[in-house]
């Protein structure tokens, strides 16, 4: 039996001749390219071996391709903002996407929106799952990594306030990348950000196992499968490998090329390294950059074997096994895509629920007792006595006070991001 064929999957923020790209890692050869759209850092995923999924740069929605009707953009899923970043469930489940500050989840099968987290400040710039789909994790640009629980997100009151299972607020700047490694709940993070820092933690405990410092702000982080390699992009062009088996058992430590052989750098690029990825034996390492072009280093020389130019920054660019569907020109998906709704399922002005499907919750007794109906009538009459009440004393002033609310709200969302971006500037500013 032949082994499973490895592929590069790559896009730009030109998007000339087309949206996405598709060769075979060890030869170069071309095997497909799909048009559509223009797909944003991190905003690239797999869903279910099927469907290539490819959040539009600035835009509200998301293309969506079957893998073998690589001419035909299949469905457009929109969005309630600007998407951010995206991931997928490994078991194809559910889609993850960030909107502004925002996380919402889909799921796949019928398309309805089952929760949306608001636990970030600022806009959300990464999403990982864990290998298992059992967890994942989320990092923005308020220096915050969240790891969730899927489980419990799903089976949360939707009247309560939702909270991660770990909040680890030890980056300084905002982060720009994330990597999960294998392991389910006993997996490992990796997160890299302009504080010039790459930090490992444990999704089981919470702790922060290892921090590395270096000279330059870190833009990407991946990990081979054996986990004993970090690899480092950073905002000079400049990738490097962390040794972790070889590590001096320090928590904290700064990046020391070549010293005891812990520290190696990749040299080649001209300007800040966009996305990282190893292949599957860890021999061979991708790496995309602003400078607009992806290379193919050999891991153990650290050798560039192939260098591909192309038509504007690279945005995304993985390593990935090719699916069946990828290679067999008869396949079609097992179930068409449904139409993703923009409101939270059970909304009082949301999208109708599609084909009456039966949506089980599970763990609500551990939640505390629930109200009787007798408690909730009487609830709901002093909620609307109050409220009529109030109507009858103002009730030409009350939208009139609702929009001078909603202005004020938008106006300081403005000033914060505002605040919070000049401040970034000025910190990352190199000194003279």
């Amino acid at each position: 039996m032949a082994a499973p064929m490895e592929v590069v999957v790559c896009t730009d923020s030109a998007a000339q001749q087309w949206s996405c790209v598709v060769w075979e890692l060890h030869s170069g050869a071309n095997l497909l390219t799909y048009r559509g759209g223009l797909a944003g850092p991190r905003g690239l995923a797999l869903l279910n071996g099927e469907y290539l999924l490819a959040a539009q740069q600035g835009k509200n929605y998301i293309c969506a391709w079957e893998l073998q009707r690589k001419d035909q953009l299949q469905q457009k899923i929109m969005c309630p903002g600007p998407v951010t970043c995206l991931t997928t469930a490994p078991n194809g489940l559910y889609v993850l996407v960030g909107v502004a500050e925002s996380i919402y989840l889909w799921e796949v099968s019928t398309g309805n929106l089952l929760v949306i987290l608001s636990r970030h400040y600022q806009d959300v710039s990464c999403l990982k799952f864990t290998g298992d789909g059992s967890h994942f994790v989320s990092a923005g640009k308020d220096c915050l990594v969240l790891a969730w629980s899927l489980c419990s997100v799903l089976q949360a009151d939707p009247s309560r306030i939702l909270a991660p299972r770990h909040v680890w607020s030890q980056h300084t700047l905002p982060i720009t990348d994330l990597h999960c490694g294998f392991g389910g709940p006993m997996a490992r993070v990796a997160s890299a950000s302009l504080d010039q820092t790459v930090k490992l933690w444990a999704v089981s405990s919470g702790d922060l196992l290892l921090s590395v410092l270096f000279d330059t702000g870190i833009t990407a982080v991946t990990m081979d499968l054996a986990e004993h390699h970090i690899f480092c992009g950073g905002s000079d062009g400049s990738i490097f490998q962390v040794d972790l088996c070889s590590w001096p058992g320090l928590r904290e430590h700064s990046f020391q090329p070549e010293q005891n052989n812990t520290g190696k750098v990749f040299k080649g690029h001209r300007n800040q390294v966009s996305c990282l990825s190893v292949s599957a034996d860890g021999s061979a390492l991708l790496s995309g950059s602003h400078d607009e072009s992806v290379r193919l280093w050999d891991v153990r020389s650290k050798q560039c074997l192939r260098t591909v130019t192309l038509k504007g920054p690279v945005t995304n660019a993985t390593i990935m096994l090719a699916p069946p569907s990828m290679l067999n020109p008869e396949f079609r998906p097992s179930l068409p895509l449904p139409h993703f709704n923009k409101h939270l399922l059970g909304a009082e002005h949301g999208d109708e629920a599609q084909g009456g499907g039966l949506r089980l919750q599970l763990g609500l007794h551990l939640q505390g007792k629930e109200p009787s109906y007798l408690e909730r009538l009487e609830q709901l009459q002093a909620v609307l006595s109050g409220y009529l009440e109030k109507n009858m004393l103002g009730s030409q002033m009350l939208p009139v006070r609702v929009f001078e609310l909603e202005e004020e709200v938008r106006s300081l969302r403005k000033i914060n991001r505002d605040l919070f971006d000049f401040s970034t500037r000025i910190i990352t500013r190199p000194s003279k």
